[in-house]
Parts: C-alpha cells; structure tokens; sequence
C-alpha cells in the first residue's frame, strides 16, 4: 500500500503546491485528474521520490521513505517502483529485451530473461524482444514500457500520462494491461493524467 499524508512542495514562494490525503491499497488502483499546472507531474515525482516534499510523508506498505537516506532511497525505488513514463526513456543501441533486463541490473538483482520473456508474451510484444526499440511503433513501446517497470515486482507501479497521445482503442487497451498486471502482482497502481477520457475507468479518483 501506498500512503501519502500532507505532501508540501514549492519550486519557488510564489509556486507552492499541497496535496489531498490518499491511500492506494495493493493490488488497487487510484486516477489523479489536473490540468496542466495543477501539480500532476510535481506529485508523480514526489511519490516516485524523485523529489523530496517541504513537508509530509510517503509509505509504502508501512515503511516511511520521505526519511531515507539517498543510498537507500536509490536502492528502494530501483526494487520497489515501477515507473511509467509518458516518453519511453530507452537505450536506442540495445535490444528491446536488453532494455527490459536493464531494470534487473539497476536493482542490483540478477537478470532475469524469463521473466522478461513471459512479460513480452504477456503484453504482445514477444516477437520483437531482438528488435531496437526505435524499430516498434508507439504502442508497442507503450507496453515495452510497462513490462520494463514490472521486471521488479514493484510494490507501486506510477504511470505518468500514459494514454495522452493514444487513440480511443489503444487507450483502453494500455489501461487494461495496466490494471491487469498490477492486480496479478498485488501492486498499487497510480495513473496520473490530464485525459478525461479515463476518469469513467476508475473507482477512485482524485481531482486536482
């Protein structure tokens, strides 16, 4: 579980952003809705521990982590955090499966072809694990993306605007995958978008 109590940033006095209370049970999911400016990438980063609050803390599954030291901060959100991102950030000189296996290494784990092996047959992509990511379309590196920040097992998987630039079919597809493999995993799952399109895909919902 994900938990998140009276979370404060300000990039400058005049910019400051406060952030309802929340919680995202495992193996749940949660929408945070906010139109540009609104704070939605701030409050992804914070979760992600990317940046760190002015203010309040962040648990996940009862273990604080605003408190950390960066070492250990480092090492938890490379075991613990899956992120997906709204570009694919990836290694355009390896192979799609090098890029998923990538992900292993940053956790200090063994690589763990199977694993990456099962998540490309899982999502549709087994065909390609040999190809250069720059070779697939969109989508396909949409769900590339979504495996790589599952080859962990996270506790939390953050999905930033991943249906902004998808059309209508593959937008329901890419959430589905989504709340599918954060189920089957028991992970919290956090969609944070401006895309009005999801908010009827969702239970618990938060407008910022």
């Amino acid at each position: 579980m994900l938990e998140a109590k009276s979370l404060q940033y300000a990039y400058q006095s005049a910019r400051k952003f406060t952030f309802p209370d929340f919680a995202c049970p495992n193996g749940q999911s949660l929408l945070i809705l906010g139109q540009s400016g609104k704070g939605k990438t701030t409050l992804l980063h914070l979760l992600a521990m990317l940046l760190k609050p002015e203010k309040g803390s962040i648990s996940v599954d009862g273990q604080e982590v605003t408190s950390m030291s960066p070492r250990s901060l480092a090492k938890f959100r490379a075991e613990q955090i899956g992120i997906v991102y709204q570009k694919a950030h990836f290694v355009n000189a390896l192979t799609v499966r090098e890029n998923l296996l990538i992900a292993n290494y940053l956790a200090d784990k063994k690589t763990d072809s199977a694993k990456a092996e099962f998540l490309a047959g899982e999502l549709g992509f087994a065909e390609h694990l040999s190809k250069k990511t720059f070779q697939l379309s969109q989508g396909e590196q949409q769900r590339v993306s979504i495996a790589r920040a599952l080859m962990n097992g996270p506790s939390v998987i953050l999905a930033d605007e991943p249906t902004s630039n998808l059309d209508d079919l593959n937008c329901e597809r890419v959430i589905r995958l989504l709340k599918a493999q954060s189920e089957k995993i028991g992970a919290s799952l956090i969609v944070v978008t401006h895309d009005q399109r999801l908010k009827d895909t969702f239970t618990d919902r938060i407008f910022l």
